[in-house]
């Protein structure tokens, strides 16, 4: 009896052992792939491991308050605002739902914010009252060839009277005097008077040269019998006498073609304290992907981005005023592509990366350079490797920002370009000749990538991809540290979420980085099923933080002018070694001319230090910065904010 139970037991081992083998072999990768990937878990989740390349948090806010995030920005407040506007979703824009959220991450709460417009590829930038100005946006999308039903395309108006300008209502029909088309315009337009022209030496009259409008038409019907291949001019209807000689249209192609984007001149600052959307007097030009970058004055230069009828802006270029709530043109006319990386210097010039974020012809604005704007005088820099691929590179005034030397990542070729560059690009702004060198390249081509200035002078790069929009499932699982002093990557724990295009990241007060958005084209190396956009955040916890302790902060004046000093309390004074002001971001398309690391000179005392702000406005904008010191080790406090007057 006990040898027939001993033989069934070693029997049910036998087969139970067979089993095992037989479903190891048919599921032997994904018990590989679960074994690793617990593994992978627990490494990560070390101690030591963070300590040495830190750790991602996914943040994935309740279903009813997700949004597709196109631009973010850090209020003084702490909070976060959210924007996505119609969020590159034509059914949102059709049914007019534009989103925005405040998301406070200390609290871990987030509401809905009224959005009075498509804010979707607007511009934004820091004021000084600690308001976010935010001008442009989206007037209509796109529409691709075989969505276009009815030709169209730009319409110049002339207007050769030198006495009055005209304005030609919506609804205006042109008709062509040799194809005998007509088309009719989408919106009103005001065309210029003609301007006279004399003879400096002789003050003889010349000529008058006309007035121009641009406005967008389309053909009263459908079809490709309402096309033209040519041009001509065209006779506007409703005019008589005078008016109908001197006014009249001229127009290129008006085809099937696809139709750009289209900006709107709205113009907006959001208030954190109050939460809320305040209108201000709207824009001289329709912008959409705008820069707006603070000048020496303290107003805002508005530039770049598609108009009302989605042509790149003729480089007509825009300042407002925050005392009036107005937009004035700038002297001079000079053009970018969209979303140009253009920041202050602090000889109050401007310096142009040749870095943008994607419309414009390949051959116009790519230059990178220094622009005197009051003089329009464009100074190019030489130098910069991989040129043709400055289109969704990043740029990063690299800490501390009295050096000015800035950093130009990755970047790939115009459009929809498989090419992507893997390169670095430095520059010292301050030597006598400024001139481009490579700094470390990266692993891989990299388009999109995401770079924040951490408190201890180094800069976080992560993210981005290989193709276009992420396209063959090329997103980059990688973040690196890089430190300026010895001019080298550190690699660190790789990010959870893929990162292409509109995406970005936020410095937080208290040292983490937020990253938002992502927007792939496609979901699959076989670039068959749609993409989908990406609505989680996540936070980047650096190194400097699992560390036993960081250096206490607190107490200090709120406000702190140019020139002056302040002290604050801290436990930890002895063994305090650099103070920093950075400024808080406003991020989109890779794009953030806003941050900023400033040192401070400061004196240590038995339970404080006393910071100095360097007087140069140029480096020291008006407006609401963190403050920052580091330990001996180079671990961060949490931020103190301190508004600069």
């Amino acid at each position: 009896m006990k040898d027939q139970a001993g033989r069934r037991r070693a029997r049910r081992i036998a087969i139970s052992g067979a089993v095992v083998l037989a479903l190891a072999g048919m599921n032997g990768p994904w018990l590989y792939r679960f074994g690793t990937e617990k593994y992978h878990q627990y490494t990560i989740n070390k101690p030591e491991y963070k300590a040495a390349n830190g750790h991602w948090d996914v943040i994935d806010f309740p279903e009813e308050y997700r949004l597709n995030t196109i631009h973010a920005a850090l209020l003084h407040t702490g909070k976060i605002l959210l924007i996505a506007g119609s969020g590159n979703n034509q059914d949102n824009f059709d049914a007019k739902k534009f989103d925005t959220r405040i998301w406070d991450p200390e609290k871990r709460t987030i509401k809905k914010i009224p959005t009075p417009k498509d804010l979707f590829c607007t511009g934004h930038t820091q004021l000084a009252n600690g308001n976010l100005l935010i001008a442009g946006g989206t007037k209509r999308y796109e529409k691709l060839k075989g969505d276009v039903t009815r030709a169209g395309g730009l319409m110049i108006v002339h207007n050769e009277n030198p006495d009055k300008p005209i304005t030609l209502p919506a609804g205006t029909a042109f008709t062509g005097k040799r194809n005998g088309k007509t088309f009719v315009s989408k919106d009103p337009v005001l065309v210029p008077r003609a301007k006279k022209v004399f003879d400096k030496a002789t003050g003889r009259f010349l000529r008058n040269d006309p007035g121009l409008g641009r406005i967008y038409v389309e053909a009263q019907r459908s079809g490709q019998k309402y096309e033209t291949g040519t041009q001509d001019n065209y006779r506007i209807g409703g005019l008589a006498g005078a008016s109908a000689r001197n006014t009249y249209g001229i127009a290129q192609k008006l085809a099937l073609d696809k139709k750009d984007f289209q900006g709107i001149r709205d113009a907006f600052e959001f208030d954190p304290v109050a939460e809320k959307y305040i209108k201000v007097d709207p824009m001289n030009e329709a912008r959409w992907y705008p820069t707006l970058t603070t000048l020496s004055d303290g107003r805002v230069l508005s530039l770049s981005g598609l108009d009302e009828i989605g042509q790149l802006v003729p480089g007509k270029n825009e300042v407002f005023d925050p005392k009036t709530k107005k937009w004035t043109y700038t002297k001079g006319v000079r053009q970018f592509p969209t979303y140009p990386a253009i920041s202050l210097m602090q000889n109050g010039e401007l310096f142009y990366s040749g870095a943008n974020a994607g419309y414009g012809p390949d051959d116009v604005g790519r230059d990178p350079g220094v622009w005197d704007l009051a003089s329009n005088k464009f100074t190019k820099l030489p130098g910069l490797s991989d040129k043709n691929m400055l289109e969704t590179a990043g740029t990063v005034l690299l800490p501390p920002a009295q050096d000015e030397k800035y950093m130009v990542v990755g970047g790939g070729g115009v459009g929809e370009s498989k090419l992507s560059s893997n390169r670095t690009r430095l520059i010292d702004l301050k030597a006598k000749n400024p001139r481009f060198v490579d700094g470390p390249t990266l692993e891989k081509g990299t388009r999109y990538p995401q770079s924040s200035i951490l408190p201890d002078d180094t800069v976080l790069v992560s993210g981005g991809s290989q193709d276009y929009r992420g396209r063959g499932d090329s997103n980059i699982l990688q973040a690196r540290i890089y430190d300026a002093k010895t001019n080298g990557f550190k690699r660190v724990a790789d990010p959870l979420v893929g990162r292409n295009y509109h995406s970005g990241s936020i410095l937080l007060p208290d040292g983490r980085v937020m990253f938002f958005g992502s927007d792939s084209l496609y979901a699959d190396k076989a670039n068959t099923k749609p993409g989908v956009f990406e609505q989680r955040i996540e936070i980047y916890t650096p190194p400097y933080v699992y560390r036993d302790s960081r250096p206490s902060l607190s107490g200090g004046p709120g406000t702190l002018a140019r020139g002056a000093s302040g002290t604050f309390k801290s436990a930890h004074a002895s063994s305090i070694k650099t103070a920093r002001l950075i400024r808080p971001s406003a991020s989109t398309h890779v794009t953030d001319v806003d941050q900023r690391s400033i040192a401070l000179d400061f004196k240590k005392s038995k339970d404080g230090i006393t910071v100095t702000v360097p007087k140069n406005r140029n480096l020291v904008e008006s407006g609401w910065y963190m403050l920052f010191v580091t330990d001996d080790q180079g671990t961060p406090s949490k931020a103190q904010w301190v508004r600069v007057p």
